[in-house]
């Protein structure tokens, strides 16, 4: 039996860098894929000399994230890839990137646009009608602003105190009107004091944001007797940049999916 061909690599790369030089910052969020092929024969007998390590692909992204500007996803690809062919037994090398947009709410706060839903549920009975109206998936992130310390520590504790840092989630909120309410233009005056909070607070938690999201949507519309609101940590955490000699200011990071803590609360009048 011989080996006709072959490829390997290291598969969605999630690279977040955040540049703060102006007062917009500038956000640029990534998914990587790095593929090689070439003479890797060998390693499927079992000698690893030839092959480069998929760890090593993804730690060469962030360092190079690091150390050159991304203005356009091409040009970076193209970097690791003229780095990577150089490396022996390297005949071919693939870097695929999907980019993640954001459209720009304040300097540092933005919303991801596409995935947004507007939700109703109307519930009739005998004696009247009730309107739940809300939204789903509205994807925000600010780059500053946001603080998690404090909390208690004990032995398995590892999460560090932090007074800077991403703070990104998937809003879904639920508002339910007063009986006999018919104006639903509302939703535009709610959810712009969601996303307007949202930006502009100064955050110690996500539980401090969710309860002024909270109390401004409900200044929005007198006509609103409570909202719930379900706020994911999606988390993004700063890489270690250091075994490379390099430093990272709040600059590099990797995007996370799974786990992610959840938040979840209702306030009424």
């Amino acid at each position: 039996m011989t080996l006709s061909w072959n490829r390997y690599g290291k598969a969605r790369v999630r690279l977040v860098k955040v540049l703060k030089a102006r007062p917009a910052h500038e956000l640029v969020d990534l998914t990587i894929d790095v593929q090689l092929e070439g003479g890797f024969g060998p390693v499927y007998d079992g000698d690893n000399t030839l092959c480069v390590a998929t760890d090593t692909m993804k730690n060469t992204v962030y360092a190079f994230a690091r150390l050159f500007p991304i203005d356009h996803a091409e040009a970076f690809a193209s970097r690791l890839a003229d780095h990577f062919i150089d490396k022996t037994a390297v005949s071919k090398v693939r870097v695929s990137t999907s980019e993640h947009p954001w459209t720009r709410l304040a300097d540092h706060a933005f919303v991801q646009p596409g995935g947004e839903q507007w939700t109703s549920v109307v519930t009739r009975e005998a004696v009247g009608t009730t309107v739940v109206s809300g939204l789903a998936n509205l994807v925000v992130l600010k780059t500053t602003d946001s603080a998690f310390s404090g909390y208690p520590r004990d032995e398995y504790t590892t999460l560090p105190y932090t007074e800077d840092r991403i703070f990104a989630t998937a809003v879904t909120a639920s508002w339910t009107y007063r009986s006999g309410f018919t104006a639903f233009a509302a939703r535009s005056a709610i959810r712009a004091a969601l996303v307007e909070t949202f930006a502009a607070h100064q955050s110690r938690s996500v539980q401090h944001t969710m309860k002024a999201m909270g109390e401004a949507a409900l200044r929005a519309s007198s006509d609103i007797t409570g909202i719930t609101l379900t706020m994911p940590n999606r988390h993004h955490l700063l890489v270690d940049l250091q075994p490379f000699g390099l430093d990272n200011p709040n600059e590099v990071f990797v995007a996370t999916d799974q786990p992610y803590g959840l938040i979840e609360g209702t306030f009424r009048r």
